[in-house]
């Protein structure tokens, strides 16, 4: 009877730790501690009955329990045999874990083997700040070009800051530009070729936009030709193509899904992008609050930070890691 606790107790330890296995998704499975786990299982439901009927045979004679343990240890001997081609009928019948379905899914697992060390590093870096910058572009730039009392407010975004000698980038280029011209000098020469033209035509588009609100001042009313309207809107879009045409790049190039391609304008087009306006309006509050603690003169570099991520915690910024999975 020991013996037959001995190896229902192995049997059952066997039969954990095939379940654990099988539960996790992390280091895949191991086809031999897979196929001897399962071995050990139908092994178990075997010797269990058997284990049973001793135990209860031995609560009533000596004698008795004697011969049937003896009767039981020679159906054991004639079991395992049985057990382990049932186990191996049993494993090909089960439907096998693929290596996708344990791959990870976003670039935080670090599944990014096959780009280069400065293709990763700027991925990681840049995708977030495209992706705010991408809601910018829907949320916020689309509205205003539609508004020509806020043609002021554009024309901001294209100016360079000259403070003290020390040039500082427009919005579009720090936000838009760089990041792209950046991320495609990391990538393999193919992709870069590609992405490049992507940048290209962002850079045009915005040119447009720049042209039909150049010269009109914040609060200063000046009359706007219609046709500069006309070219504005045609320059958004077209911005919205090279983004797209952008991010798909991306996407292909890491093997993910996660930079968000911006739909056409329309009724639908908040619902089919799929972020939250809501989201990005009160991130823009914060990242704003964050700024004024330093000033007009620290608020770009505390700008930079915050969109790093340093500064979520002092500022109260949400977090950008889920503020990008929306």
């Amino acid at each position: 009877m020991v013996v037959g606790r001995i190896l229902v107790s192995f049997c059952l330890a066997s039969i954990d730790t095939d379940f654990k296995i099988l539960k996790s998704n992390k280091g895949g499975i191991d086809t031999f501690s897979n196929l001897f786990n399962l071995s050990a299982l139908f092994f178990s439901f075997s010797i269990y009955p058997a284990y049973l009927t001793c135990t209860s045979v031995c609560s009533t004679t000596s004698s008795s329990t004697l011969l049937n343990v003896e009767v039981d240890r020679r159906q054991i001997l004639q079991i395992p045999a049985f057990a382990v081609l049932s186990s191996i009928t049993a494993t090909a019948a089960l439907p096998q874990i693929s290596n996708a379905a344990i791959t990870p899914t976003t670039a935080l697992d670090g599944n990014l083997p096959d780009l280069p060390t400065e293709a990763r590093k700027s991925y990681l870096q840049y995708r977030v700040p495209l992706q705010i910058a991408a809601d910018y572009y829907v949320f916020e730039l689309q509205g205003r070009l539609s508004n020509v009392d806020d043609w002021g407010e554009i024309n901001q975004l294209f100016q360079v800051n000259n403070n003290k000698g020390q040039g500082q980038p427009s919005k579009i280029e720090r936000d838009y530009t760089n990041p792209m011209r950046i991320l495609g000098l990391s990538m393999p020469p193919d992709e870069a070729d590609e992405m490049r033209l992507a940048q290209f035509k962002f850079e045009r588009a915005m040119q447009k936009i720049g042209k039909s609100v150049a010269g009109v001042r914040r609060d200063l009313p000046v009359e706007i030709d219609p046709s500069s309207v006309t070219g504005a809107q045609k320059g958004w879009d077209e911005g919205r193509e090279a983004l797209n045409e952008f991010f798909a790049l991306l996407n292909g190039v890491t093997g993910f899904d996660e930079m968000k391609s911006i739909p056409p304008p329309g009724p639908n087009q908040v619902k089919e992008y799929g972020r939250s306006a809501m989201r990005f309006r009160d991130l823009t509050k914060k990242t704003k609050q964050c700024q004024n603690r330093g000033g007009p003169a620290l608020s770009q570099a505390w700008g930079g930070l915050m969109v790093s991520g340093y500064l979520q915690d002092s500022c109260g910024i949400p977090d950008l890691e889920d503020y990008f999975y929306q």
